[in-house]
């Protein structure tokens, strides 16, 4: 498995050819205590760039952006009654989609690890 990331917060980790889509530890540290999270539709197309969810927090509520164009496979339902999951494991059982890329090349074009931790420390 390999995972990329966004400037935007978003991380995607490969598996074969399924891709999952979740916020960082970063962003969900941001946004405070996650309070409800709308997932897309199952079986939707979405473009690089499309609003791909809504997080709600006691603080904001925020779009999150899909990094990669594809199909939407599945969603996280265990967000519907825990929207919590997300701060407690973004990068884990907090993920939002999973969806079949259409593109590699956008995933590809992504950052990797060590550009997003340096990337994160440009920000503070």
């Amino acid at each position: 498995m390999k995972t990329r990331y966004t400037e935007e917060h978003e991380w995607v980790t490969k598996n074969d050819d399924i891709f999952t889509i979740g916020i960082t530890d970063y962003a969900q540290d941001q946004l405070g205590d996650i309070v409800y999270v709308q997932l897309p539709q199952t079986d939707s197309e979405i473009n690089k760039g499309d609003d791909l969810s809504v997080i709600e927090s006691v603080k904001a509520a925020g779009e999150v952006k899909s990094p990669i164009s594809g199909v939407v496979l599945e969603v996280n339902e265990e967000l519907d009654g825990e929207p919590e999951l997300v701060n407690e494991s973004a990068e884990d059982s907090g993920w939002l989609c999973k969806i079949k890329c259409i593109n590699d090349s956008e995933f590809n074009a992504l950052m990797d690890a060590h550009q997003y931790q340096a990337f994160l420390r440009k920000l503070s």
